[in-house]
């Protein structure tokens, strides 16, 4: 059984992974995942016809999220749980329907995407899902697949941020509606490469409205982000570990480990959680272990305490750590507990169980807390280093970690930006120099974590800020992107970047392989888009 994936960077050969996913997934997985895809486009034309006579089903489009969520890199590698999401898509479907017939609204269509029916086997599913891949596609345009493709992917990162952003309250109906028009055009063989292009761009649109709301969300939650020094040795005592992205999560088990004598202990994208000010409220709520989430196979088989998975970037389990790990939400692996409902009971009884840190370690502590609202605080002094040509430079260093090779770029670029300059940083990618001591300019760090990648928002708006302080465009600030990339998220985050006109970004450590030669030339000559190429090259481009 054979397979086609490119979503991701580390994709085989920076072709496509055609046998297994470098991510572990196998080939059953893709083919389902394809599927869904394929059974989200009927439910999209339809909602998005639905719309036009003022039918719209607020638990229809939290479910697209959930679903795209779901064929993300890294989150769903357990076949049994796709065989009910396929079946809610097409149920959903045949539910919208008939409303928007009832409506006056068309309610029949000629796409097959809209009359397929799901096989009543799991078996039969991942034959008809073998049949829908990437490579099954009906464009035979290589560069508008492309776009198509590009879309497909950027639309799986909003739908992560918008769950995001629904679970702790935060909805926007253009998102939704967005959706379901993007996921009927991928139906489509009638479209322009205009047309698509204008479409990709739009994502970047909607990924901003998206992550707009989920920086409402978290931040109306648990306040917004102060400058916070977190440790990263460990404390004597039971031990809890929680991975991924999810705030609510983390609040859930902070609140059902009160008095319990567990320290809770951030991993990977949870390091600037203990930023926020609700958050670290919690006296239990101690430190940060580890580092980014590829180094998870070491770092979790070292931890002495019950680990939490939230969100994405799960690996494949190491039988040494296998007993004490969890899943919940939308993340899962065969055979791995998972956790429903918030209940973390039996993570806090296998925590309970197990020997904690049996001593305190001294160890570096790092600097967390410096989202838009904190950095927009001190604004008059950054704006008085700039003009006293004591800042001279602001570099944004920032993006998805990853295994491949090529990434320790990022370290040796951060580790010569010249000392009158400031390196703003978010998501896993800092996790290849976040511990290192930049020292300050007059009080302000050289390196400024700004969150997770959930958190671009606060980025672009500090961008904002600054050029509206100088009265200058965005692209005239001395401001450049140094930005590395793994997953669908990431992608999105591009696309916002491309739709607000951002220019000279620097991408690596690969270009995405699902960007065909005349795509990667269009975003040449209208953004000046470019690989990386060497620190020092790249340093002496932009600084002169």
């Amino acid at each position: 059984m054979n397979m086609f994936c490119y979503q991701c960077e580390q994709t085989a050969k920076g072709e496509g992974c055609e046998k297994i996913g470098v991510c572990g997934k196998q080939p059953d997985v893709a083919a389902l995942q394809d599927l869904l895809v394929h059974a989200l486009q009927g439910l999209g034309i339809v909602a998005h016809e639905g719309r036009k006579v003022g039918v719209k089903r607020a638990d229809a489009d939290a479910f697209v999220c959930e679903a795209l969520f779901s064929t993300l890199t890294n989150v769903d590698f357990d076949p049994e749980r796709f065989k009910p999401l396929i079946e809610q898509a097409v149920k959903y479907r045949e539910e919208v329907r008939s409303e928007v017939k009832a409506a006056g609204g068309a309610a029949e269509f000629d796409a097959p995407e809209t009359n397929f029916e799901p096989a009543p086997s799991l078996d039969g599913m991942i034959r008809q899902g073998e049949e829908h891949g990437l490579l099954n596609d009906k464009e035979t345009d290589t560069d508008k697949r492309s776009l198509k493709h590009t879309l497909l992917f950027g639309l799986k990162g909003i739908s992560a941020y918008a769950d995001h952003a629904r679970i702790l309250g935060q909805t926007d109906d253009s998102i939704y509606a967005f959706l379901h028009e993007s996921m009927a055009a991928l139906a489509r063989t009638d479209l322009s490469l205009e047309d698509w292009l204008s479409l990709v761009l739009r994502c970047g649109e909607a990924n901003l409205k998206t992550m707009e709301i989920l920086d409402k969300a978290n931040t109306g939650a648990y306040g917004d982000p102060v400058p916070t020094e977190v440790p990263l040795g460990p404390k004597k005592g039971k031990a809890i570990l929680i991975s991924g992205h999810d705030l609510k999560d983390l609040e859930d088990l902070l609140k059902q480990t009160e008095g319990k004598g567990i320290n809770i202990y951030t991993h990977g994208e949870m390091l600037p959680t203990h930023g926020y000010p609700k958050l670290k409220a919690y006296p239990h709520f101690y430190g940060h272990y580890g580092t980014a989430w590829q180094n998870q196979h070491k770092e979790f088989s070292a931890f002495p305490g019950a680990i939490l998975m939230t969100t994405n970037c799960l690996m494949r389990p190491q039988e040494k750590y296998r007993d004490n790990l969890f899943t919940t939400g939308l993340v899962g692996w065969p055979e791995i507990k998972h956790v429903k409902n918030g209940d973390f009971g039996p993570v806090v009884e296998k925590a309970l169980e197990m020997p904690g840190f049996t001593e305190d370690v001294q160890d570096k502590t790092v600097m967390v807390g410096f989202g838009h609202n904190a950095v927009m605080s001190v604004a008059d002094k950054v704006i008085d280093l700039v003009k006293s040509k004591k800042i001279r430079h602001f570099f944004l260093v920032a993006g998805c970690d990853g295994a491949k090779p090529g990434r320790n770029y990022y370290t040796e670029f951060v580790e010569k930006v010249p000392k009158d300059c400031v390196v703003m940083t978010l998501a896993c990618g800092k996790f290849r120099f976040f511990d290192k001591d930049l020292g300050d300019i007059e009080g302000l760090p050289r390196l400024l974590d700004i969150g997770q990648c959930n958190d671009s928002y606060s980025a672009i708006q500090i961008a904002v800020a600054l050029s509206k302080a100088f009265g200058v465009g965005v692209n005239e600030l001395p401001l450049s992107m140094i930005l590395s990339w793994y997953e669908q998220k990431a992608v999105a985050i591009l696309l916002t970047l491309l739709y607000l006109g951002i220019q000279d970004i620097r991408l690596g450590p690969s270009l995405p392989a699902f960007t065909s030669p005349n795509v990667l030339q269009v975003l040449v000559d209208k953004f000046n888009i470019k690989p990386i190429t060497t620190p020092d090259e790249d340093l002496k481009a932009i600084l002169g």
